[in-house]
């Protein structure tokens, strides 16, 4: 087994869930895993909400830009260990082939940037987000490395994303 492992989160855009996702699992799971976010239609920007919202909890946002999934299914690309789609519409996309086979689940969450209204409750669902992401990843980040089969490991990655905050679709679906 690999002694670190690669962790990918997709989302349409990249400009929100993805973002926090990779940002968070790349400071609680220093060490352990190396985090990268992408899009099937990347915006190209970051949404600054996302930033504020990532600052405000002191998580790294250096680096962090809005990228197309196809970064990460070339030849040279980073063998993933891990895929996570963060929304609804990205986990119901034909992804492309990721080499090696890594384990894929799907934890939809709300987008907080379809969340109208003033900048006040635009941050909010922001942090609503980063919350639900960041008990997720807590979830992820504390399983047993060596100790589950994969069977059993692909069991505990779908139980995450069924976890406080799911979409509604998602939880209809599964």
């Amino acid at each position: 087994m690999p002694t670190t492992y690669n962790v990918l989160f997709l989302c349409t855009g990249n400009t929100a869930r993805s973002i926090l996702a990779e940002s968070i699992l790349r400071k609680d799971g220093a060490g352990r895993f190396e985090a990268f976010s992408a899009g099937s239609q990347p915006k190209g920007v970051v949404n600054p909400f996302a930033l504020k919202v990532l600052e405000s909890f002191q998580y790294p946002v250096d680096g962090l830009r809005s990228k197309s999934w196809e970064e990460f299914s070339g030849e040279d690309a980073p063998k993933m260990d891990f895929v996570f789609t963060v929304c609804d519409n990205a986990a119901g996309e034909a992804c492309p082939v990721w080499p090696g086979q890594p384990m894929t689940a799907h934890w939809g969450i709300e987008d907080p940037a379809a969340v109208e209204g003033t900048d006040i409750v635009k941050e909010r669902a922001f942090v609503e987000a980063f919350r639900f992401l960041k008990n997720r990843i807590g979830a992820f980040a504390s399983l047993p490395g060596a100790g589950l089969d994969k069977l059993s490991l692909q069991a505990k990655l779908r139980e995450i994303g069924r976890m406080t905050g799911t979409t509604t679709r998602h939880a209809e679906n599964t």
